[in-house]
Order: structure tokens, then C-alpha cells, then sequence
């Protein structure tokens, strides 16, 4: 058995509302003998999760599994540090990006500190 990182993608819509579309990218660990049932297993994992709902508004709120954007092999090995995932993000906007992840960043840090 060996282990994957499958990127499941899912489109996010809600009623009556005029937000852009959203989509939600979950990074999901795959137990699987190879990269194909690695990826059955991940639509499977997808299409099981589709949902809807109302929100607090009545508005119908729906998950839509689109598809398994990747699959990465994981290495057989685990160690502190390494690589699990990559990818390169283009942008018209580089100052913008860079300064998203700096308040990520913060807020992440902010988060962790132990409340008195």
C-alpha cells in the first residue's frame, strides 16, 4: 500500500446570492496500491460528500464534487520538513499575494499562542 495526495475540487453555490463563484480545493491523504485507485478512490471520496443544505438565510447551499484536479505520490519515507505539495501560483498582482500570505501568516501565528 502506498500513499497519495489527491486535490478534490468542489464547486460551492448558495441561491439568491451574488457572491463570485467559490470553490473549495481539499488536499486529502489517499491509502492505495496506484495512482489509478488512488484517483477512484478520491471521486468516490467526492461524489460521497456532495451536499446541500439552508443556510440561516432558506437559501439552498450546494457542495458539487467537480473532479480530482491531482494526484501526488507520497515518498515511502516520512521526515521532518520535506515536501508534501507544490504549486506555483501566477498573478497579475504580486504585491497583493505577498501580502496575503503575510496576514495568513499572522493570523496563524496569532492562533497558536496559548490563551491566558
Amino acid at each position: 500500500m502506498k500513499w497519495f495526495i489527491a486535490k478534490i475540487v468542489f464547486n460551492i453555490s448558495a441561491e439568491n446570492t451574488l457572491h463570485k463563484p467559490q470553490f473549495d480545493e481539499q488536499l486529502r491523504l489517499i491509502a492505495a496500491d496506484s495512482m489509478e485507485e488512488a484517483f477512484i478512490k478520491a471521486r468516490v471520496l467526492g461524489l460521497n460528500e456532495e451536499d446541500s443544505f439552508l443556510n440561516d438565510k432558506n437559501n439552498k447551499v450546494k457542495w458539487e464534487f467537480i473532479n480530482v484536479a491531482e494526484i501526488v505520490p507520497l515518498k515511502t519515507t516520512l521526515e521532518d520538513g520535506m515536501e508534501l505539495y507544490s504549486q506555483i501560483h501566477e498573478t497579475e498582482e504580486a504585491g497583493s499575494y505577498i501580502h496575503c500570505i503575510h496576514q495568513k501568516a499572522i493570523f496563524l501565528r496569532l492562533s497558536s499562542k496559548p490563551s491566558f
